[in-house]
Parts: structure tokens; C-alpha cells; sequence
């Protein structure tokens, strides 16, 4: 899910996030060149602490030129 042209968020219901999900996400803000993306586990205890995970890329750096 794409919001504003400037967050990619991805949502999960897995056990563990695995490596291969934080690359889907880093590989969907490169290709969208969006700066932002937060990866969203729901098959979590705490969201707050332990089911939620940021990313930021390049393309942050070129957000306010």
C-alpha cells in the first residue's frame, strides 16, 4: 500500500518477519523511488514493540529538493 507518494506500508500476519520480507518492502520503495516504509506485523504481541519495523532509503535525502 503506497500512501502520499512518500510511505510504502506493508502489512504481515507471520510468525516472524524473515529477511526476505524486509528486502520485499526495501525492493518496493526502490522501484516506487518512495523514501519511507514501515512493515507492519500483526501476528505480534506488542505492535509497539516488537511488531512494527521502519526503513528509510536514498530517496529520503532528495524529499525537499
Amino acid at each position: 500500500m503506497v500512501i502520499e507518494n512518500c510511505l510504502v506500508l506493508e502489512l504481515k500476519a507471520v510468525e516472524i518477519i524473515l529477511p526476505i520480507h524486509e528486502a520485499q518492502i526495501l525492493t518496493y520503495m526502490k522501484l516506487l523511488k518512495i523514501p519511507k516504509g514501515l512493515l507492519i506485523n500483526f501476528n505480534s504481541a506488542n505492535i509497539v514493540h516488537n511488531g512494527k519495523k521502519s526503513f528509510v532509503n536514498e530517496f529520503m535525502y532528495d524529499i525537499n529538493n
